[in-house]
């Protein structure tokens, strides 16, 4: 009975599990990925980090698990950075005071694990800072696609803290639903999400950066959210090309409220 209940509790998915640092990665070029933000969050139990990314001057991509559910949130956007334990002369910091996390956002599955924040005032675009962009519909990543994951923190499964404050990298490829759907159950949407790893666990996401971006041929295919805590493969990430109505009629309400005489929302 006892090992049935280690083995049940080594599949638990939970919001940090495997969502998000990099292992097996290497530092990327400063400045070489200019979408990247870094979500510092606080709330009544502590401080923790987010990623996400710049999809438009005004508005950030990232989870919804790292902020659903938690009171009395406080967040924190830096866009421009490299060394995030520096006050570099790129940086640009933005404290945010509203998001939208998807409705039918699932805590136990991680559904529609996806959220937009809106940056206020908006963005200056530089060199360091600027968007990326997002699919089109006939721009599907299939099994086999290499793409790139970006983060800052953890490093290794065992260490709690590391010295590595600068943005990792690291390249993954996009694996079979059939993966996922064995790892994951019913759990798993292909429709939805996204099935990613290294098969040579090797290389992976982890603690500290979910809501990054993968970036696939350029654009921001997925979005880091989640993964069995026993081990680094494989890992589900947010498949933003099925997001692509409800993240466009949120911008569009984005835009509504910073029209003259507009309501202001909290």
């Amino acid at each position: 009975m006892l090992l049935l209940l280690l083995l049940a509790s080594a599949f638990l998915l939970l919001p940090w599990a495997g969502a998000g640092e990099i292992i097996g990665g290497w530092e990327a070029k400063p400045h070489s990925r200019p979408y990247m933000a870094h979500l510092s969050i606080r709330n009544g139990s502590g401080k923790y980090r987010c990623g996400g990314f710049l999809i438009r001057p005004d508005a950030v991509l990232s989870a919804a698990h790292c902020v659903a559910g938690k009171m009395k949130v406080n967040i924190t956007v830096t866009l421009g950075a490299h060394n995030i334990s520096k006050e570099e002369l790129s940086q640009q910091k933005f404290h945010v005071d509203h998001w939208v996390i998807h409705p039918k956002y699932s805590n136990k599955t991680y559904e529609n694990d996806i959220m937009l924040l809106k940056l206020k005032p908006k963005a200056k675009l530089t060199k360091e800072v600027n968007y990326i962009l997002l699919p089109s519909d006939n721009e599907r990543v299939g099994p086999g696609t290499t793409c790139e994951v970006a983060g800052w923190g953890r490093t290794s499964r065992t260490q709690k803290e590391t010295n590595v404050r600068v943005l990792m990298e690291v390249d993954l490829k996009v694996q079979s639903n059939k993966v996922c759907e064995k790892y994951f159950k019913s759990s798993y949407v292909h429709q939805s999400m996204l099935c990613v790893g290294d098969g040579n666990r090797k290389k992976s996401t982890w603690e500290g950066d979910s809501g990054g971006p993968l970036v696939c041929n350029g654009k921001a295919h997925g979005i880091v959210s989640h993964g069995p805590t026993c081990c680094i493969f494989p890992k589900v990430f947010t498949r933003v090309l099925y997001f692509g109505p409800w993240i466009h009629k949120e911008l569009r309400k984005f835009a509504l409220q910073d029209l003259p005489d507009s309501p202001s929302s909290d």
